[in-house]
């Protein structure tokens, strides 16, 4: 046993580095690893599934933590996900009717029925997949991100229906009395004020995560995830839900490890298996553009459109659990089960390049497509009004850049920040604060004349975000100056390569700052007094 976990640990590490080297997620190399581990004859264990399944209902927790629940009730989130999903089913129904024609033997002994059951499955996309890769991104909070996860938390719900119709299990009577878990909230809320911080706000976390969530809508007859993301939902308006989200973050990124490499591990690949999952993987682009036309129909900005069809044109784990569902009941075959295992790996391995080249893909598309005349609310020209100081990311830290510098330079400073609720925050203590997403190459055109700047600040919780934004703003011809926060030393000569006159370390310029502050706060005499006491 110990010479198997050794084996895997050492497999997963050396693919996972190979493939981040390669600019792959990690991810790809950790689905890697599970096929090279099942094809020396390593099987996966219910240790590893649990762990695979824990990281997914913390995922699923976490998400609620950053959830804004107002958006999900906007029609081009909700109508946008059932439109899809219908429209999708029907799509691989036919196009797995055409193939049954033509004599693929995996699907010769499948009804209407079993092949639109398959349909469905295919339909969903994958919510690990993709917001492991708007995180590493830097981008969960763009417009893109937002949509994408609505639509994903849409269609957890959607599933969730239908796992309770097929299996025929109905809820508990009980589980009416969870539409009252909102007004629990503020005695959550007075809990979390309590823990305070460290270790025991990270317990506090998992308790909420894994009782008051996935232990008790299990115990309801419901999902276990879906319970997970409801409770995290509830405790996403409390201040600490950021440090909350960031305490849990490591134990999260570990366990998923875990996800992937489970699904590598539980695959058997056979060549008919592994020919039927790439012909299932080469109809992925247009289950892709009909999420495009979608998004486009309600006005989005090409680039918008693009991107977040972009980040869900994969399958879905979901597609898993309804494939064995059908295989325990004997509606399809063990090897149809492979096949759709494979064609969700591998749809994630091909559309982690494909999201790394999101931009190229808009560029192209944006000299073919117009823009809506029409634009959604979300997506039209920003009024920056005369303002001389563009302060990009309007979190802590960037607040606090534009308290200091507005002292000096009152009413010409104006801050960005991606999320609606924080910038609302900002007009109310009466901060100058628009909504924007400054990895978004179209944000920067849709301020009339960059140059009215004198400087843009970076102040974005991401580097990579920082990193995009830089390069963007210098294709732009900016001439004003520009500065930058970054929180390890090494990213400092990056953005220096990159054109960024000032660079600062986060945590060393908080020291700095710190002992100016206790300099101007205490007198000479106090000091000196202090010196001569301890020598």
């Amino acid at each position: 046993m110990t010479e198997e976990i050794i084996l895997i640990v050492l497999t997963t590490f050396v693919t996972g580095f190979l493939a981040f080297k390669s600019k792959f997620p990690p991810l790809v190399g950790f689905l890697i690893a599970g096929f090279v581990l099942h094809a020396f004859g390593v099987e996966s264990n219910d240790i590893i599934k649990w762990l695979a399944d824990t990281g997914v209902t913390l995922l699923l927790f976490t998400i609620g933590l950053k959830l804004d629940i107002k958006m999900l009730i906007g029609k081009h989130i909700w109508l946008s996900a059932l439109i899809h999903n219908l429209g999708t089913t029907l799509y691989f129904f036919l196009a797995l009717w055409g193939l049954q024609v033509m004599g693929i033997d995996l699907l010769a002994s499948l009804g209407y029925v079993e092949l639109l059951l398959v349909a469905f499955a295919l339909s969903f996309s994958s919510t690990v997949f993709a917001i492991k890769t708007l995180q590493e991104k830097g981008v969960m909070n763009a417009i893109y991100g937002a949509l994408s996860i609505g639509v994903l938390v849409m269609q957890d719900i959607f599933a969730v229906v239908f796992m309770t119709i097929s299996t025929g299990k109905v809820p508990e009577i009980w589980a009416v009395l969870l539409f009252g878990l909102p007004l629990l909230r503020p005695l959550f809320y007075k809990v979390m004020d309590t823990v305070e911080h460290g270790e025991m706000l990270v317990i506090f976390g998992i308790f909420m995560c894994f009782v008051m969530g996935s232990g008790l809508f299990a115990e309801a007859g419901l999902k276990p995830d879906l319970g997970a993301l409801v409770i995290g939902v509830l405790l996403s308006g409390h201040p600490k839900a950021s440090e909350l989200s960031k305490s849990l973050f490591n134990i999260k990124e570990l366990l998923l490890v875990c996800f992937f490499l489970d699904i590598g591990l539980s695959t058997s690949l056979t060549t008919s298996a592994f020919i039927f999952a790439f012909v299932l993987v080469l109809l992925l682009p247009l289950k892709g553009w009909l999420y495009f036309r979608i998004f486009d129909l309600f006005n989005f900005r090409v680039r918008t459109s693009v991107f977040s069809a972009l980040t869900l044109m994969n399958y879905s784990e979901f597609g898993l659990i309804v494939g064995g569902l059908g295989y325990k009941f004997g509606w399809i075959s063990g090897e149809l089960l492979v096949s759709i295992a494979v064609a969700v790996s591998l749809s994630f391995i091909i559309a982690s390049p494909i999201n790394n080249w999101s931009n190229e893909v808009y560029q192209f598309l944006a000299r073919i497509k117009k823009e809506n005349s029409r634009l959604n609310k979300m997506d039209q020209m920003l009024n920056t009004g005369k303002s001389k100081i563009l302060i990009l990311g309007m979190g802590r830290i960037g607040t606090g850049i534009y308290d200091e510098i507005n002292k000096v330079y009152e009413g010409t400073v104006l801050g960005v920040d991606v999320k609606e609720g924080a910038v609302e925050s900002q007009l109310e203590e009466g901060r100058n604060a628009i909504q924007g997403d400054a990895v978004d190459w179209d944000f920067w055109h849709r301020i009339k004349n960059i140059n009215q700047f004198e400087m843009i600040l970076f102040a974005m919780p991401h580097h990579h975000s920082n990193d995009l934004a830089v390069r963007q703003l210098k294709q732009l011809n900016f001439k004003g100056k520009t500065a930058a926060i970054v929180e390890y030393s090494d990213q400092i000569d990056q953005l220096k390569a990159e054109g960024v006159d000032a660079v600062y370390n986060v945590y060393r310029e908080a020291g700095k700052g710190f002992a100016q502050h206790v300099i101007e706060h205490f007198s000479d005499n106090t000091i000196s007094f202090a010196y001569k006491a301890t020598n």
